[in-house]
């Protein structure tokens, strides 16, 4: 019993040491730089960035659903639906759905907060609202739902909404601020 109580103790002492020096380290070379908007103009920009990675990424994997398998075909044929898509999506994300997604955040994080979880937060509600507006705007414009409309777009919310959170949380969010610091640092 000892034996397990001191493997313990050095376990969490070692994530402890881990953990505190991989803040430090991300402290030290991140702290000073900008990865949130600031400006209207800064909000435009990363807003169409965002929009852009994200629409490109949900119509790609639509797409390769759609045709049962992922091949090189589905990049191109992605652009043919972007042309709508991101325009939609910039323009509900820039002027409804963010303003929405910061007043549902703020009821769970406070500014005082880490601004990581604040960014997870905000990121979480933007997709619990983005997902199923811009999956009943693709129903309604690339699938033949007739008289099943409500039942398509059930099941397009179903399989987007897994895709939209994890592409979203892992790694178009953090491509974007990183691009968006680079840009704008």
């Amino acid at each position: 019993k000892s034996q397990k109580i001191v493997v313990s103790l050095l376990a969490f002492a070692f994530w402890y040491i881990l953990e505190t020096s991989l803040i430090e380290q991300h402290k030290k070379s991140f702290g000073r730089r900008k990865y949130m908007p600031k400006t209207k103009f800064e909000n435009i920009v990363f807003t169409l960035f965002m929009s852009f990675l994200m629409v490109y990424a949900m119509i790609c994997y639509n797409i390769a659903l759609n045709m049962g398998c992922m091949s090189n075909q589905v990049f191109l044929l992605a652009f043919h639906e972007l042309v709508i898509m991101w325009p939609v999506a910039f323009i509900l994300e820039y002027f409804f759905v963010d303003k929405l997604a910061h007043y549902f955040a703020f009821k769970v994080v406070t500014p005082k907060d880490r601004p990581f979880f604040i960014t997870l937060a905000i990121s979480f509600y933007i997709i619990c609202i983005m997902c199923p507006i811009m999956s009943l705007i693709a129903t309604i414009l690339f699938k033949t739902p007739d008289v099943q409309i409500i039942s398509v777009w059930f099941m397009t919310i179903l399989f987007n909404f897994p895709m939209a959170f994890f592409w979203q949380i892992c790694y178009c969010g953090p491509t974007i601020r990183w691009l968006f610091g680079k840009l704008f640092n």
